[in-house]
């Protein structure tokens, strides 16, 4: 029986390569978790900004709120308060015209299923 020359050369060789394999791999996985951390990281940045953003715009509309002008506006706007010096203006209609009538839609019922019916015959009373 022969017996294969086995080498220390040659399995020095093949381990490297091994060895060598595996470190490829774990550089491999370590990219794609660095890749995976950037993209959390990014959207983490994105989300940061847009609070920031909302809250500047937030403070801003409280520090209006809080003016004079916005007390102003919303007098001559929602509270009807005037001015001195203002005129009031109110509509009138024209002598003899016919009063306007605005007609309210009649809502339309829905039909009951079957089951409906049943459930309020037994159920609801």
């Amino acid at each position: 029986m022969t017996q294969l020359p086995i080498r220390f050369r040659r399995v020095a060789v093949f381990a490297g390569i091994f060895i060598l394999v595996l470190f490829v791999i774990e550089f491999n996985s370590r990219l794609e978790e660095l890749n995976r951390l950037n993209e959390q990281r990014d959207e983490m940045r994105a989300l940061a900004t847009q609070a920031v953003q909302t809250q500047i715009a937030l403070q801003t509309q409280a520090a209006y709120a809080a003016s004079t002008d916005a007390v102003e506006e919303w007098a001559r706007t929602d509270g009807h308060y005037l001015q001195e010096g203002d005129q009031p203006v109110i509509p009138v209609e024209q002598p003899g015209s016919a009063p306007v009538i605005v007609d309210t839609p009649v809502p339309v019922p829905t039909p009951m299923q079957n089951w409906e019916i049943w459930w309020t015959l037994f159920f609801e009373r």
